[in-house]
């Protein structure tokens, strides 16, 4: 792990000022090489010093982003982008206030480890997922959680931290989404044994389901290609990500999900997973395949449609498909540009646009050994995406 910035621009960032962050909304930015033509304009919102993820929009357009501890020592882990450009630590600097490097000092139960998603509910909270794993490299004791901040008081309002028995060695919990009546989440753990984890949230009560099934594990015979290249680990390695990309159907009768390394997508009815699964029954018969879609990291259903947008991390590229129109609905491109290096986590504002962040996954110093200290990363917001 590396810090990328010196104490100087810490301290700069922990105080809520400049942390090389621009907010343009409104404006394209013009691309550094010319991008295929797409049915929607892609335009910058934010660019960032260091390496991004999550995203969210509130309901009332407050945009919140993460940064998790892959490759360095992040020195900010969950900000809200202001209007003129700065990153404010959310919910303050203390809740940000952990390091690598302090790790003895700090309880893990009460500050940002490594943050992997942050996701606003609709209902006046954000919610934060922290696998508490830096480097993906082993669980912090006493870290793995998902935080619950009220927007309107800017403050924790709940902490659900996860055992063993749900955090389990080797996990990587990575993104979330809540029922409709806001009393239960569906995490996927991107590990290496791969799950859906269903969390009552009133109780804390969380149970692993799924685990070790086949549509939650990488796919066989699946290679990630970016670059026109198979991505793989300086020592040759392929990329094996489990159970990660994750979408709630918009009556909220369906979770959709699949593996990173892996081209199907699945499905099953919530009320399976909040029924049986919670109970610790076995759902693996109420899985359904869904058809092909290709290597993906997020997913997303646009609000009040059947339009599952898919981030392509091979061709830089945002997707989408028709879920009414089965298994084997046509796949389109929204847009396509090479500023889209991973297209990684979405979210939707107010107004219906679709925001996206690019986190450069294959050009960082996991695959790259020439890779900056710090990787510059941006958010795009697609206005208004065509349903």
């Amino acid at each position: 792990m590396r810090i990328t910035c010196g104490s100087l621009a810490v301290l700069v960032a922990i105080a809520g000022l400049s942390f090389g962050t621009t907010f343009a909304q409104t404006q394209a930015q013009p691309a550094s090489q010319p991008a295929q033509r797409s049915a929607t304009t892609l335009q910058q919102a934010a660019q960032f010093d260091h390496q991004v993820t999550g995203v969210t929009v509130s309901e009332k357009g407050r945009i919140f982003v993460n940064f998790p501890r892959w490759t360095e020592d992040a020195p900010l882990s969950v900000a809200e982008v202001l209007p003129d450009g700065r990153l404010r630590p959310y919910p303050d600097a203390q809740w940000n206030a952990w390091r690598n490097t302090r790790r003895d000092e700090l309880s893990p139960a009460e500050h940002w480890v490594c943050v992997q998603s942050v996701v606003a509910d609709g209902r006046g909270s954000v919610w934060v997922v922290d696998p508490a794993a830096p480097a993906v490299d082993g669980l912090v004791p006493g870290g793995p959680k998902l935080v619950r901040i009220d927007l309107a008081s800017d403050r924790v309002a709940q902490v659900i931290r996860f055992g063993q028995d749900v955090a389990i060695p080797g996990s990587y919990l990575n993104d979330v989404r809540f029922s409709q009546d806001g009393k239960y989440a569906f995490v996927t753990d991107a590990g290496q044994r791969g799950a859906l984890v269903v969390v009552e949230l009133a109780s804390g009560k969380a149970r692993r389901v799924l685990d070790g099934h086949p549509s939650t594990q990488p796919e066989k015979g699946v290679v990630v290609r970016t670059d026109g290249k198979p991505l793989r680990y300086p020592d040759g390695r392929p990329v094996l990500f489990a159970a990660d990309s994750i979408a709630l159907s918009s009556d909220g009768a369906w979770l959709y999900w699949k593996p990173l390394t892996g081209t199907t997508l699945y499905r099953i009815q919530t009320a399976a997973l909040i029924g049986r699964g919670l109970a610790g029954e076995d759902v693996a018969a109420q899985v359904q395949s869904y058809g092909k879609v290709g290597p993906t990291d997020g997913l997303w259903i646009g609000r009040g449609t059947e339009t599952l947008y898919l981030s392509s991390i091979e061709d830089n590229a945002v997707k989408a498909r028709d879920l009414a129109a089965g298994p084997d609905g046509r796949i389109r491109t929204v847009v396509q540009d090479p500023r889209l290096r991973w297209p990684d986590t979405f979210s939707q504002g107010p107004d219906g646009s679709l925001y996206v962040t690019s986190s450069r996954i294959q050009d960082s110093a996991f695959f790259n050994r020439d890779a900056p200290l710090a990787l510059p990363t941006q958010l795009w917001r697609l206005p208004r995406p065509p349903d």
